[in-house]
């Protein structure tokens, strides 16, 4: 089991989040938190959601409208799945880089010279700007 596993029923997942069931079926509505539903349609909520109804709580008290907290929510959700994606990336191009060692890095100098480096050296001062550029294979074009 994990934080996104929904097992609690409505009344627990007020009890937690501080609220009155009502108010978790009016954010259910709008769409603010989604419980998971079960065959016989009940809503099952999950330490995530449990999270996202206290966080929601909170902005509300600070004076956010609920037309705020769902912007917010929504660039939090955007934030995560980025964060995911720049993972994802980092983790393809270091795969990259092992499995094509040697490759040639280049840098610029202040008067806008390219300094050839070998993979692993760094530049020799700190205002260099370091740039990766992948070699094309045969036949690929850029």
């Amino acid at each position: 089991m994990d934080e996104q596993t929904p097992v609690f029923a409505i009344a627990m997942a007020a009890e937690l989040a501080g609220m009155h069931p009502q108010t978790l079926r009016q954010y259910d509505r709008l769409g603010l938190v989604s419980p998971s539903r079960t065959a016989g349609k009940s809503r099952r909520y999950s330490m995530r959601d449990i999270a996202k109804l206290r966080e929601i709580g909170q902005l509300s008290q600070e004076g956010l409208n609920l037309e705020g907290i769902r912007r917010i929510l929504q660039l939090d959700d955007e934030v995560v799945a980025l964060r995911r994606r720049v993972r994802e990336l980092e983790t393809a191009l270091a795969d990259e880089l092992l499995a094509r060692p040697g490759r040639r890095v280049f840098a610029a100098g202040e008067s806008g010279d390219v300094i050839s480096l070998r993979a692993g050296e760094r530049a020799q001062r700190s205002n260099q700007l370091v740039v990766w550029r992948p070699m094309l294979l045969r036949g690929e074009r850029s």
